[in-house]
């Protein structure tokens, strides 16, 4: 790799890092009051995912420690947006699932982000996204696999 090669590399990996920094800011603000990012994160993947997960495989798939999901998971849990019971099979285990309640937060956090990423997203333009898409993707498939 040439020292060009280099500084492009370090240029789409800074970018990528304050867009990052940026969305997480901008969706923060537009969650409903009380809402952290990591719950409403942790709801759509529940919400998606249609069966209960364990803590560890949620803490696998956001890429953090057990105890910080732990910690997510119990917020989820005094606010009534998750169940967490004992996995009967095995009791070492626990697993946890979106609650009606869940749900509908979930829905409303959606509510309140969807009209600020679409207007980023029409300012830069839908067709530009089609394109980029599939290059951040494999670039998160890449990072996830390379973990």
């Amino acid at each position: 790799m040439s020292d060009a090669d280099d500084t492009l590399a370090v240029a789409l990996f800074s970018e990528i890092l304050m867009t990052e920094q940026l969305a997480r800011t901008r969706i923060s603000r537009a969650l409903p009051k009380g809402m952290e990012l990591s719950q409403f994160s942790t709801l759509n993947h529940l919400s998606h995912a249609g069966e209960e997960r364990t803590p560890a495989q949620l803490a696998r798939a956001f890429h953090v420690t057990k105890g910080a999901m732990t910690n997510t998971l119990t917020k989820l849990e005094r606010a009534g947006y998750v169940h967490i019971r004992p996995d009967w099979n095995d009791a070492r285990k626990k697993r946890v699932a979106i609650s009606p309640a869940g749900r509908s937060a979930r829905d409303a956090a959606i509510a309140a982000v969807v009209p600020l990423i679409r207007d980023v997203a029409e300012r830069v333009g839908m067709d530009r996204v089609r394109t980029a898409l599939p290059i951040l993707r494999e670039l998160r498939e890449d990072l996830d696999k390379n973990d």
